[in-house]
């Protein structure tokens, strides 16, 4: 059990988790309706569930194991050459940093159910739509409003208890935010420990750096976790770890193919610009801590696209980098395909958001695979604009802040901060506040300025 979820609605996102791994799970809720909240009998489901295997039919390949990623994944560039000067590789490592944080901010506010579930009948982007709309900003060219007539008439509300401080009449900084907190984390094991760790490595960082009301769903299952692990075993990096790492990452955890690991890779893609592979791998060696299949390949699929940025410019072959290192035969990268086809057949980006919403409405808003189809065809219809791009992400609804970091990631790496417009860079004041010692607050810049170190050391 985690936080405030407890073991028999747990039970029952396993359900629904476990039937999309391609297991049948007939009559498994008709159990645990039976089960009540008798701890030992929901146990006794869990188990049942945890036990199952997918089905014969069950058409995709998706292993966990680096090696078995590898030779499922399609043929692909594993290293591009960016022939840049000093100053324009360090503008484009301030570009990331300012492009990630301005998409987090954006969509921060809109991290809440209206948004991320919709309400009322009506899908999450178009309560995005209403907000706008009912603060007369419509369509989006700049930050969140804070007030907007459609909460009165809609009963849609912004998470303001959360993020104030990112609405467009208070932003001043790029706030606290788990989106940002992770690359900031990226970026100190990459400066600690360089290309030498693993995932016992990144249990060990998190609980250094954050407390447990720092960690969420797969995230928080997988902290606990680690935690009762390290309580028999001991020594800096035990070759037990291995022997309990699956369980590490799968024990009470039915969030593991959910979003977490994918907003986690940013600090390492930096660190390996211009290099698809290694950065999928180090987002491999992270996410194997929480996550397995899907929820492995969204992080890796996102490192990837992030290091080809810092080389290439076209969004649609940056996609297709991504894709490159992630099993061809799996849900995401299926997924991800459709996503792409919808975006080169849209023009229109409230088309294109209600489209993809279709698509993908029966994963959780904060599942890996929507949240990553999403981001592709926000890059795709982009073209490379900036603010078409982010303002596309966080239009489309579910996990709104991630997606706008995400897109705006790359293109801030692929376009640099010089290129980045103005309105969306200012009201930011070159300051991070993570909540994470030593970087509340920061300069962005000087954010900027260390992955651009950790990349040149990480080349020699």
């Amino acid at each position: 059990m985690t936080k405030w979820i407890g073991l028999r609605e747990l039970v029952r996102d396993e359900i629904k988790q476990r039937g999309e791994e391609g297991c049948t799970v007939e009559g498994m809720s008709e159990r645990l309706e039976a089960a009540g909240t008798d701890e030992a009998k929901l146990m006794d489901v869990y188990q049942a569930l945890m036990a199952l295997e997918p089905r014969a039919d069950f058409k995709y390949i998706e292993p966990s194991e680096l090696e078995a990623i590898r030779a499922e994944r399609p043929v692909g560039p594993r290293f591009l050459s960016g022939n840049w000067d000093e100053l324009k590789w360090q503008d484009k490592f301030h570009g990331a940093w300012l492009g990630r944080s301005a998409g987090c901010a954006l969509g921060k506010p809109l991290e809440a159910p209206s948004f991320m579930q919709g309400s009322g009948g009506r899908p999450g982007w178009h309560n995005v739509k209403l907000w706008f709309e009912g603060a007369g900003q419509w369509p989006i060219r700049h930050y969140t409003p804070g007030e907007s007539t459609a909460e009165a008439e809609y009963g849609i509300e912004i998470a303001r208890w959360s993020s104030l401080a990112s609405c467009r009449d208070n932003i001043r900084f790029m706030e606290t935010d788990d989106d940002v907190r992770y690359t900031v984390l990226g970026l100190l094991m990459l400066e600690e420990r360089g290309l030498d760790f693993n995932s016992w490595d990144v249990g060990k960082l998190w609980h250094r750096h954050l407390s447990f009301g720092q960690v969420f769903t797969a995230e928080a299952q997988s902290y606990l976790n680690f935690a009762r692990v390290t309580s028999h075993i001991s020594g800096d990096q035990p070759d037990d770890w291995e022997k309990h790492i699956h369980w590490g990452r799968s024990y009470l955890n039915p969030y593991r193919e959910w979003i977490g690991a994918q907003i986690r890779v940013d600090g390492y893609a930096y660190g390996a610009a211009g290099q698809p592979q290694l950065a999928a791998e180090l987002a491999w060696r992270d996410a194997s801590f929480s996550h397995v299949k899907n929820g492995i390949y969204g992080a890796m699929f996102c490192a990837a696209m992030i290091a080809a940025a810092f080389v290439e410019r076209d969004m649609k072959r940056i996609v297709e980098i991504g894709l490159s290192e992630i099993p061809k035969h799996s849900r995401l990268a299926e997924d991800i395909a459709l996503a792409v086809n919808i975006a080169e057949e849209t023009e229109d980006p409230l088309d294109l958001v209600s489209k993809i919403w279709e698509a993908f409405k029966h994963y959780h808003p904060v599942h890996t695979n929507n949240n990553a189809a999403l981001c592709a065809a926000a890059l795709i219809h982009s073209g490379g604009d900036f603010e078409k791009g982010i303002t596309t992400a966080v239009l489309g609804g579910w996990d709104t802040d991630c997606n706008g970091a995400t897109v705006g990631s790359i293109l801030g790496a692929s376009l640099g901060a010089a290129a980045l417009p103005e309105k969306w860079v200012s009201p930011l004041n070159d300051t991070l506040y993570a909540d994470v010692s030593g970087f509340h607050p920061i300069a962005i810049s000087e954010c900027a300025q260390r992955s651009y170190r950790v990349f040149r050391k990480l080349q020699h």
